[in-house]
C-alpha cells in the first residue's frame, strides 16, 4: 500500500512567495493547496495536514485565521510566517501554539524540517 503524501496548505497574500513556496513544497514531496487569502482558506474544503500561514494578510490574518480554526476544534498544525518579524509577534504566535514560526526569507531545509515535524 503506497505511503499518503502530506499535503501543506500555503496562505500567502504574495503572489511571487505562494508560487515559490508551493515549487519547493511539490519539489520535496508534499501535495500543495495555495491561498491568497485566509478568507479563501475558510471557504476551501482543505484537507490540509499542515498549514503554512502567512502573519500579516489583507483581510483578516494569521493569527485570527488561526484563532478561528481552533475555536471551530481544528487540531491542524499551523507554521507562522512573518517578514516583520518582533518580539511582540513571536510571542502571540507562541501563544497560539504554532508549530513553528519563522522569519522571511528563510532556508528551504528550515521549513521542510518544520513541516516534518509538525506533521510527525
Amino acid at each position: 500500500m503506497p505511503i499518503r503524501r502530506k499535503t501543506v496548505a500555503v496562505v500567502d497574500d504574495d503572489a511571487s512567495m505562494r508560487v515559490g513556496l508551493e515549487r519547493l513544497l511539490q519539489a520535496r514531496g508534499f501535495d500543495t493547496e495555495v491561498f491568497p487569502s485566509a478568507e479563501a482558506f475558510l471557504a476551501a474544503a482543505s484537507a490540509a495536514d499542515c498549514l503554512l500561514l502567512d502573519i500579516h494578510l489583507g483581510g483578516m490574518g494569521g493569527f485570527e485565521l488561526h484563532r478561528r480554526l481552533s475555536g471551530a476544534g481544528s487540531r491542524l498544525p499551523v507554521i507562522f510566517m512573518t517578514a516583520f518579524d518582533d518580539e511582540g509577534t513571536r510571542e502571540e504566535a507562541v501563544s497560539l501554539g504554532c508549530a513553528a514560526y519563522l522569519r522571511k526569507p528563510f532556508a528551504g531545509e528550515l521549513l521542510i524540517d518544520a513541516i516534518a515535524d509538525a506533521t510527525a
